[in-house]
């Protein structure tokens, strides 16, 4: 089911030079911090860009949304891998991510990137060939067989 919301800008407010910070403390209903640990490009992570726009985790898994590539990182945010449009996302600007299992989902400038293969290799869905509302992609959430991207044309 597609919907096109014109005035639905999920996910639009991005916050310039936000960096991903982590905080390991755990309260009873969730984390709570004093101190955080501040991970950037210049501490040389792997991280795609200081400019972190949306964080997705699963496990000691951390998928960061940067304005240079979508970042995965495998323990827990000490290093990361960047993935590019040399792997096929749509753009290097990833605005947000969503991840189940080995598939995960960019919503990038370029479109909605897709790997089923735990972001070796990406497919991009656009406008005009797959319908997006446009291919400004925001965020993205996967439930089932049910892809929502947020888009500036809409919720597709």
């Amino acid at each position: 089911m597609k919907l096109n919301l014109n005035f639905l800008k999920v996910f639009a407010a991005i916050v310039s030079f936000l960096l991903l910070n982590l905080c390991s403390t755990q309260a009873q209903n969730g984390p709570t911090c004093d101190t955080y640990t501040n991970v950037a490009t210049t501490v040389n992570t792997g991280l795609g860009s200081n400019t972190v726009n949306k964080v997705y985790v699963s496990g000691s898994t951390v998928y960061a949304a940067t304005a240079g590539g979508l970042s995965i990182s495998t323990d827990g945010g000490a290093t990361f891998t960047n993935k590019t449009t040399t792997n096929g996302l749509g753009s290097n600007t990833v605005y947000g991510v969503y991840a189940s299992g080995s598939t995960i989902y960019a919503a990038t400038n370029g479109g909605l990137s897709i790997s089923t293969d735990g972001g070796s290799i990406f497919s991009n869905k656009t406008n005009a060939t797959n319908g997006l509302g446009s291919n400004s992609v925001y965020g993205v959430y996967a439930s089932g067989s049910t892809i929502y991207a947020a888009t500036a044309g809409g919720l597709s």
